[in-house]
């Protein structure tokens, strides 16, 4: 019943829209466009907050990325002439 409600009053605005020309209905629609989106921005940020507060722990993600680096460094890269080596042995 809530769909077809504001289906209903989305024709109806959209007339009006309609009817009042392009410079007046333009601004309007822009006004409710932009309005919306502002609106639904707003939403995501507090949902996004909501969520942050009840589940402050890492993830796993955050984990992976706090791990130090590796320390081993390939023997071609500690060694200058290692490629030299190897494609003398491969010849």
């Amino acid at each position: 019943m809530y769909l077809f409600l504001s289906l209903l009053l989305s024709v109806i605005l959209g007339y009006l829209l309609f009817v009042m020309g392009p410079i007046v209905g333009g601004i309007l629609a822009f006004g409710i466009i932009a309005g919306s989106l502002f609106r639904g921005i707003y939403l995501l940020n507090d949902v996004r907050k909501r969520l942050a507060a009840i589940s402050p722990e890492v993830g796993k993600v955050q984990e992976m990325g706090q791990e130090q680096p590796h320390e081993t460094v390939p023997e071609h890269l500690q060694n200058p002439g290692a490629y030299k080596k190897y494609l003398e042995a491969k010849q």
